[in-house]
């Protein structure tokens, strides 16, 4: 799930594979990349959002499809969020140790990629609120580690916002109410997950059926089990993944009548 749409990874290895199993005429089930949006209003918990927000980009350093890498927070508490976001992000354990919440990246080859958004962030204007240079003499192990990296001062057009990283990099975007979150939320071509954080039940459950993703998670992040269904909208897919529905694709419904 690297990289721009068409440019190079799995959005492009889709599109190629889907062309494969036209030809052939055979069934094919399709989970992309993603840029899930993880909106927080000004009546959530920020002694759980906060880590959560922390948890949806940096776990395995944002090697997760599903990963929260748009942060959307209602400008009320924007300065708030973004203050605490900035100690929770800069206290974060990296390194190959077990209990590392942020490890080294897979390859060489995606370490300079996610490293090159960090030119890239720059030449948009973008402000690096954490990280945003890669380590020097201060680099916490051997491997392939990015620091962990938020950029505050974002607008929806730049790449930065855009494009899906796949490491730890988050962008902070301020947003008024419910249809400017859902506004900033959609405009994406991806649709994987998103996350919702408010006290706020109704709320929660009418944004969640306005967003165009997934799979949706309020007041946490990448929560549900193998029965709860996995894919996604748009260009990150379609199909199901977990749960009775992915059973669907792996069946073929025959009809038989019979007179007697």
């Amino acid at each position: 799930m690297l990289g721009q749409p068409l440019a190079d990874g799995q959005v492009r290895a889709g599109i190629e594979i889907g062309k494969l199993a036209a030809e052939r005429i055979i069934p094919l089930t399709l989970e992309l990349g993603g840029k899930s949006p993880n909106i927080v209003f000004d009546d959530a918990d920020l002694s759980q959002a906060v880590p959560g927000a922390v948890r949806a980009f940096a776990i395995n350093a944002g090697q997760v499809c599903l990963a929260g890498t748009r942060l959307l927070v209602q400008r009320g508490i924007y300065e708030t969020f973004c203050s605490a976001l900035a100690g929770a992000v800069g206290g974060l354990a990296v390194g190959p140790q077990d209990d590392a919440i942020v490890g080294p990246l897979t390859t060489r080859a995606q370490y300079e990629k996610v490293l090159s958004y960090f030119d890239v962030a720059m030449d948009d204007g973008a402000t690096a609120l954490v990280g945003g240079a890669p380590y020097g003499d201060d680099k916490p192990g051997e491997g392939w580690f990015v620091p962990p990296t938020v950029y505050t001062d974002v607008t929806s057009d730049m790449r930065i916002v855009r494009e899906e990283v796949f490491g730890p990099v988050l962008v902070v975007l301020p947003f008024e109410d419910e249809e400017d979150a859902l506004r900033l939320a959609n405009d994406t071509e991806y649709g994987l997950a998103a996350g919702i954080w408010t006290q706020d039940l109704g709320r929660a459950l009418r944004v969640a059926a306005r967003l165009e993703a997934g799979q949706i998670y309020v007041n946490e992040y990448q929560a549900g089990g193998v029965e709860t269904p996995l894919g996604g909208y748009k260009r990150s897919g379609y199909g199901r993944e977990k749960g009775v529905e992915a059973l669907h694709h792996y069946t073929q419904l025959k009809c038989v009548t019979v007179k007697v």
